[in-house]
């Protein structure tokens, strides 16, 4: 029989063991332990001879205490010191949750990334968050979107359905940037969420057989795009913020646990989905630490 004394010794241990978790995975896990999560790979019709350093940001949420200026500012640094050719930015850069102690503005978030360097430039696309805290965008179904403007007022190309040609050692490769796949939020006139991504239309505008490297936010358009695509670098999911043994119990993907992170493969096509820096919904992160990708190509 249970005793009153190893009953209270039980109650106190569970007490402190949701104490511990929680102070790890809401304070240790996403604000100390951000690390670089390293990919090297060569996709299919890659050009020989090409080699390309990409790094990329995702999902950034800025907003007190969890990611304000200063420290938007350190991962900045982390990845210039990364040396790559070419920066990306993977879109929300608004905050996703409510449980914050402070804003931190479209200006004061741009001006951190403004720093980002790389000798083939930095290129963004835009997240769901980033237009679903535009209320003028959301009542026009159009924008530009604050967030837009910020990126573009410090010198950061936005690119929504659109495409960059690059060049190094002598070969092209395309940058392209899908607009956002759930950017309209449903309305008395709009059943569901609406996106604004056109794949092919994008993909139209491509004007050569240099390779094509897609940035799409959210990783649900993956199954649509062609094997021409070298490439697909897309966020939105952070992993589930809580990934146990390769599984993740809540994905905001239609596809669940299938594009929920890392590096896919199907059919001869590459993803990879980053795990993504901030927090959505809820300030937790267990067993998906804060992350910026580097991924080494050819």
């Amino acid at each position: 029989m249970i005793t009153r004394r190893g009953f209270l010794r039980f109650i106190g241990g569970s007490v402190l063991s949701v104490a511990a978790f929680s102070a790890y995975a809401a304070g240790i896990e996403p604000m100390l332990l951000t690390h670089v999560k390293r990919y090297a790979l060569t996709p299919p019709h890659w050009p020989d001879g090409l080699k390309l350093h990409i790094v990329a940001l995702a999902d950034i949420h800025a907003c007190r205490p969890w990611m304000t200026p200063e420290r938007i500012a350190s991962l900045v640094e982390d990845a210039n010191a990364l040396q790559p050719d070419v920066i990306v930015l993977l879109g929300d850069y608004i905050a996703g949750m409510p449980l914050v102690t402070g804003p931190v503005t479209p200006s004061q978030w741009a001006s951190a990334l403004s720093d980002l360097k790389a000798p083939l430039g930095v290129l963004s696309i835009l997240g769901n968050h980033d237009w679903w805290a535009d209320g003028f965008a959301q009542r026009a179904g159009a924008g530009p979107t604050v967030a837009r403007k910020a990126l573009e007022k410090v010198g950061i190309p936005v690119l929504e359905n659109d495409v960059v040609r690059l060049e190094k050692d002598g070969h092209g490769v395309w940058i392209a940037g899908l607009a956002d796949q759930l950017a309209l939020l449903p309305t008395r006139d709009r059943a569901g969420f609406t996106g604004l991504d056109d794949l092919d239309g994008t993909l139209a505008k491509v004007s050569d057989t240099s390779p094509i490297i897609l940035l799409a936010h959210e990783p649900d358009i993956f199954p649509k795009v062609p094997w021409r695509v070298s490439l697909t670098l897309s966020g939105h999911t952070h992993g589930g913020q809580i990934r146990l043994f390769g599984y993740s119990p809540v994905v905001p993907s239609r596809f669940g646990n299938r594009y929920a992170y890392g590096h896919v493969v199907e059919n001869d096509r590459n993803l990879i989905v980053s795990g993504g820096l901030g927090f959505s919904i809820l300030p937790v992160r267990f067993g998906m630490r804060p992350e910026i990708l580097s991924i080494d190509l050819g």
